[in-house]
């Protein structure tokens, strides 16, 4: 099985492409530039370096979301004309999931944090038992201090990463009752290898979607649709005084 994965939720831009148990090519940034420049780019760097033809894919896998609204939408247009162009399905991994799959293994609770701005974050909480892949607390978006509270509630050591840690990690010191850590470089931002990985266990689950359904899923409204739903309701607020 052939999978070409996605990932541009965050500040990174990812492109991976993996072949059964192995990672054929993997391309990723984590710098400045907007993802509408990147992506494509790297994915025609990877065809070209590994001289892949893209009808040879079985699947398309894309970081789904939560995540940036603005990457979130580049990556399902990405993926959706892929989907359509090749005739491939998506696969849609939850981004939260993703990123808690960068540590595979690992028996200690992982618990991923995407910054989400006004102390708030994009989180979820898992582990591996006997190598396989445990939903503790699936992906959601609270405050800093609840996600804090369900870990020490769990009661059992936490390895912690993403961009909300580095935001964060001053807090998290001051709320935690359980031992914790942080992982390291290689393994803290999202990465397309683990979402293709992943992508291959949802395929053998039949978790596919045509290219027509895929949906980013945000978790929570954009900034523009808060200010807009707030005008609104101060309008039917007036309007009724």
């Amino acid at each position: 099985m052939k999978i070409l994965a996605l990932d541009s939720s965050g500040m990174v831009a990812s492109v991976a492409v993996a072949e059964d148990d192995t990672l054929l090519a993997e391309y990723t940034v984590n710098y400045k530039k907007t993802h509408s420049q990147t992506l494509l780019p790297m994915l025609d760097e990877i065809a070209r370096m590994i001289e892949l033809d893209l009808n040879t894919i079985d699947a398309v896998a894309v970081a789904g979301g939560p995540g940036s609204f603005t990457g979130l939408r580049i990556g399902a247009a990405t993926a959706k004309g892929l989907g359509l162009a090749l005739r491939k399905p998506l696969v849609n991994i939850p981004t939260v999931e993703g990123l808690a799959y960068n540590l595979f293994g690992v028996e200690k609770v992982i618990c991923p944090l995407m910054d989400a701005r006004r102390n708030q974050v994009y989180t979820g909480i898992y582990t591996f038992a006997g190598g396989e892949f445990q939903v503790l607390a699936p992906q959601m978006a609270v405050s800093v201090g609840e996600i804090a509270e369900k870990l020490n509630e769990i009661g059992r050591e936490v390895v912690f990463l993403g961009d909300g840690v580095p935001v964060y990690r001053e807090m998290l010191g001051g709320l935690l009752k359980v031992p914790y850590q942080f992982a390291s470089a290689h393994l803290n931002r999202q990465r397309a290898a683990s979402v293709a990985a992943l992508a291959m266990e949802y395929v053998r689950e039949g978790k596919t979607e045509t290219a027509a359904e895929h949906k980013p899923e945000y978790l929570r409204m954009s900034q523009a649709e808060r200010e807009r739903a707030a005008k609104e309701a101060k309008y039917h607020e007036d309007q009724n005084h």
